[in-house]
């Protein structure tokens, strides 16, 4: 099978190996086990490979190159209606020559591959989505054409769209998808988390803006000055480190509120094993890892509703959504602080479902999609 893979993810090159994001990287290596030859076509950076980023695994790889553009707005869009024409041929080009089509969307290529696709429709396709698909979400207008395409059953032949969460009234060709973190045989006894000592918060993603960490320090610092003996240790790095440092500092924070910046996943894996909440009030989302990586080790998200976030917290079963506010994430803490039995079920309802996910069960739904 030649795969052609249709992405917006950069990629470097380094000892005539190619690298890019380590999380995509590592699924499509899952993808690649199945196919006899890859043919990528992507941006591509002369920097330097940082810690991050992973080769593919295969023998067989070809790269097209593509410049680095922007569509998702219309000035964006108007600045690089001279470069698309090109960029459109070479996606045709490599798609006449693949056996099996791939995309990967939301982005300024994948809307491009969704155009072209349209000439192919008696090849089999498949597109992860991995985005947020609510229909009910803001999203830029180029996010909400893709998605519409991509559903749009006489536009769109034989094409699988992998998609996070299950969403009613959806075209047959939506199926939903997730994403895993762990072996089957990671999977070990956590020691039982009391909330009768210290109470153990964590934070796990980029300190942006859209992913407002300083709402769970803010959130922490309530809980303190509740009287609630609670520490929050954040692992991530981002534009909001020196906001946050001038928080911890200016409140005296010190001792109750760690930045530990970019660690290693066996780090995070470690700390989510001994942490009793993930306080994760992000503002966009396709599928938050951390979240279900926290509730693999017994560790009970307090999240907000973005995505399929609702869907994988079994509509708080498994863990609460709220708000975006400090007051909401303290009173779901709370809660639990105050009903042990309560944090207790749901941690085993979280574990439970979290742990279906293993990569081992990702590797054969994906050797299922390409092979059915």
């Amino acid at each position: 099978m030649k795969f052609g893979i249709i992405t917006h993810a950069v990629h470097k090159i380094k000892d005539g190996q190619f690298y890019a994001y380590e999380p995509y990287v590592r699924e499509m290596n899952l993808w690649a086990k199945y196919v006899d030859e890859i043919i990528i076509v992507a941006p591509v950076s002369i920097d330097e490979v940082e810690n991050i980023e992973i080769a593919y695994q295969h023998a067989n790889i070809k790269m097209i190159e593509i410049p680095n553009f922007d569509i998702t707005s219309i000035n964006n869009f108007f600045r690089s209606l001279w470069i698309m024409p090109k960029v459109c041929w070479q996606i045709y080009r490599v798609m006449k020559q693949s056996s099996h089509i791939h995309l990967r969307c939301p982005g300024n290529v994948g809307l491009l591959g969704c155009l072209m696709q349209i000439f192919f429709p008696l090849k089999p396709k498949t597109a992860k989505y991995a985005g947020n698909w609510d229909p009910e979400s803001k999203q830029p207008v180029t996010y909400k054409f893709q998605k519409w395409l991509l559903g749009n059953t006489l536009l769109t032949k034989k094409m699988k769209v992998l998609v996070y969460g299950d969403w009613p009234n959806q075209s047959k060709n939506i199926i939903p998808f997730f994403t895993a973190s762990y072996h089957q045989h990671e999977i070990t006894m956590i020691e039982e988390k009391d909330l009768n000592n210290q109470i153990k918060l964590i934070f796990v993603g980029g300190l942006t803006v859209g992913k407002q960490p300083l709402l769970s320090v803010k959130a922490t610092h309530q809980l303190i000055k509740k009287g609630y003996d609670v520490c929050l240790n954040i692992y991530g790095d981002g534009v909001m480190r020196t906001e946050i440092e001038n928080y911890i500092s200016s409140h005296q924070l010190e001792n109750q509120i760690v930045l530990h910046g970019n660690v290693n996943k066996e780090v995070v894996k470690a700390a989510f094993q001994t942490s009793h909440f993930l306080i994760f009030i992000s503002k966009s989302e396709g599928w938050p890892k951390v979240v279900a990586e926290a509730m693999f080790w017994e560790c009970l998200p307090i999240s907000s509703k973005v995505s399929c976030i609702p869907y994988m917290l079994g509509h708080n079963t498994r863990g609460k959504v709220v708000d975006s506010s400090v007051e909401k994430v303290v009173s779901a803490i709370e809660e639990y602080l105050l009903n042990h039995d309560l944090y207790k079920l749901q941690i085993t309802n979280a574990k439970t479902w979290s742990r279906m996910y293993t990569l081992e069960k990702f590797d054969r739904e994906i050797e299922k999609i390409l092979n059915d």
